[in-house]
């Protein structure tokens, strides 16, 4: 059983990642009926949240049928996280997590998300102020390192551990690359085979199906898998993979009707939860990935992403699961 804290998450836990402008509560509540084990919210600010400024602290709302949750800020200043902390902890969340590793110049330059990796001394020294400042169980999300020169992830995690961290998510590459290239699990496994880490290992790059899932459980030994941009208009993942795990089968893909009537819960409960232009807007990244594979689907894709009227997108989806129905989906 993994555990973070008090928090049961299972054998091998499926993680959402948190997403900037993507793992929403709308969101997660669909990741969460496909099988998803635990959610994170999209990393919030703390400046914001000290300032109580009102996109930061919606970012707080979490919604009982989604626990357990992880609540991911980011900052620079050991004040202002520590007086964060304590906004979070008032939200009751599961988990308090750490952004140590979003690679945005803008946050970068504060030396807050991966910024932090050009000073292992300074990201400790602000874990253990929050660990020391909150009843929360501690968690972080970083990457190998600033860039191919400077890889401490091992260091990182053997002191990161020291001062109180309950679990650890690895996104398997360098700041210097972003999201280019492939995700490097090799140092996850060797953290996994040092006896003095025991707390959860979670890996985090590039885990797009089911196959891989079990590949890189298998080979590097993590104790989870969290998984990010293949969630985008794809929360059906997490069942693929459990199913794949527990019987080594592929399920087949979701049909049309199941990719409809997701679109259109994810945009009703968007349309629920945050104002009208930004849900409408938001929801435009999700059409590709929920209507993969159906032939000549760019028609009405277009179509979604030109209008900003809710009624006219339920219109189209309508049309599109009447034009398809029936029809076999590529993978």
């Amino acid at each position: 059983m993994v555990k973070i804290g008090n928090v049961e998450l299972g054998d091998f836990p499926l993680l959402l990642a948190p997403m900037e402008d993507v793992s929403d509560p709308p969101f997660r509540a669909l990741c969460k009926e496909q099988g998803a084990d635990m959610m994170y919210t999209e990393f919030i600010s703390v400046e914001g949240l000290i300032r109580d400024a009102t996109k930061s602290v919606q970012k707080l709302d979490i919604y009982p049928d989604e626990r357990p949750v992880g609540v991911q800020i980011f900052g620079a200043e050991i004040d202002s996280m520590r007086r964060a902390a304590e906004i979070v902890e008032d939200a009751k969340p599961e988990v308090l997590d750490i952004n140590f590793g979003c690679p945005v110049k803008k946050v970068v330059c504060k030396m807050a998300g991966a910024g932090i990796l050009q000073d292992i001394d300074r990201m400790v020294e602000l874990t253990k102020a929050i660990v020391d400042s909150t009843k929360l169980p501690v968690t972080v999300k970083t990457r190998l390192g600033w860039d191919d020169k400077t890889i401490k992830i091992e260091e990182v995690a053997e002191r990161l551990q020291d001062v109180g961290i309950q679990a650890l998510s690895i996104h398997g590459r360098t700041r210097k690359q972003m999201y280019k290239g492939e995700a490097d699990w090799t140092l996850m496994g060797k953290i996994k085979e040092n006896p003095r880490i025991h707390i959860p290992i979670f890996g985090n790059g590039d885990i797009n199906s089911p196959q891989k899932a079990a590949e890189y459980r298998d080979r590097y030994g993590v104790d989870g898998i969290m998984i990010g941009r293949a969630t985008i208009g794809n929360p059906w993942i997490f069942r693929e993979i459990k199913h794949y795990f527990a019987t080594g089968e592929i399920l087949p893909p979701p049909t049309v009707e199941e990719r409809v009537n997701a679109a259109r819960e994810h945009l009703r409960r968007s349309l629920d939860w945050k104002n009208e232009k930004l849900a409408v807007l938001e929801m435009r990244r999700h059409y590709t990935n929920y209507f993969k594979g159906f032939k000549n689907v760019k028609y009405f894709r277009s179509r979604l992403v030109d209008t900003m009227i809710p009624e006219e997108i339920y219109s189209i989806l309508d049309e599109i699961e009447e034009t398809y129905s029936g029809l076999a989906i590529v993978r």
